[in-house]
């Protein structure tokens, strides 16, 4: 087993089969970067196998309903990123960027602290590679509904 996927076993995460585009895009890019290639994940929403997380958070959905769903987004962009990598998660180099939208109620502002739920799982799979830039920002409103939507630039070999 490559070391990516010990990684992920050893902390218990079974990737999901990477959720198929909603809309006229496509999963993710991938084009060439001085000593790698960058792919560019498109937008993941929360979403599971048993429906995953919708409505806004402040109303009714709590913080940590809010960072697990930010989580969904990260196993969802991890799934993309093994497709992108041929199946080969070792072949990743660094998470760049990650771009977070959360759906907002309108008062609700930590919204960094529910981002933190997929940046933590970067960092728990990748160690440092994990770390990252990252966006998080509040909006009145998600696809479907979710709660949450994370996107991402990668640097693969």
């Amino acid at each position: 087993m490559a070391s990516i996927e010990a990684r992920l076993a050893e902390l218990g995460v079974a990737l999901p089969t990477p959720p198929a585009p909603v809309a006229s895009y496509v999963p993710f890019t991938v084009a060439p970067a001085g000593d790698g290639r960058l792919a560019h994940v498109s937008g993941q929403v929360s979403i599971d196998a048993s429906g995953g997380v919708k409505g806004k958070l402040g109303a009714p959905l709590t913080l940590e309903q809010g960072q697990a769903a930010a989580r969904l987004c990260g196993l969802n962009l991890l799934a993309q990123l093994k497709a992108a990598c041929d199946g080969d998660l070792d072949r990743l180099v660094r998470v760049l960027k990650l771009n977070g939208f959360v759906n907002v109620a309108p008062d609700f502002d930590p919204i960094p602290a529910v981002m933190n739920g997929c940046s933590d799982l970067m960092v728990d799979v990748f160690g440092d590679a994990g770390r990252h830039a990252r966006s998080a920002v509040g909006v009145a409103n998600l696809p479907l509904g979710f709660a949450v939507e994370v996107d991402g630039v990668f640097l693969i070999r």
